[in-house]
């Protein structure tokens, strides 16, 4: 083998890995925070937030008051807001904020944009 050649070493084998670290040691750097982990789960919680969130605040509001008086109140649902941008302010939770908040918008424009194609093709027929 020549100087520049690399050196193949063989893979570690799962379980004498983990017979190796001790008890008391974190685990592997996958089991801790995966660089997607946080971009994939902060993705979908925000597109989530933007379908449930609305809907179960004017279930819990139809539940509580009038329909008159829920439809008043409705607007207080932008109040929650608060939590993704609390979770981007903070440092540990920066990049799942900043992510959530991706899904959130995308979430927003796309509901948005197709509800207007529907209407356009609704109020212009075909």
């Amino acid at each position: 083998m020549s100087s520049d050649e690399t050196e193949v070493q063989d893979p570690v084998d799962e379980q004498d890995d983990q017979s190796a670290t001790p008890a008391g040691e974190q685990p592997d750097w996958w089991h801790r925070d995966h660089p997607t982990f946080a971009a994939l789960s902060g993705f979908f919680t925000g597109l989530l937030f933007v379908l449930l969130v609305p809907a179960a605040f004017v279930g819990v509001l139809s539940l509580v008051f009038d329909s008159g008086r829920a439809q008043e109140l409705f607007p207080l649902v932008l109040v929650t807001l608060v939590v993704p941008l609390y979770l981007v302010i903070a440092h540990k939770t920066r990049r799942f904020g900043t992510y959530m908040w991706i899904g959130i918008v995308t979430t927003a424009l796309v509901v948005g944009g197709v509800g207007a194609l529907v209407l356009y093709v609704l109020i212009n027929g075909s």
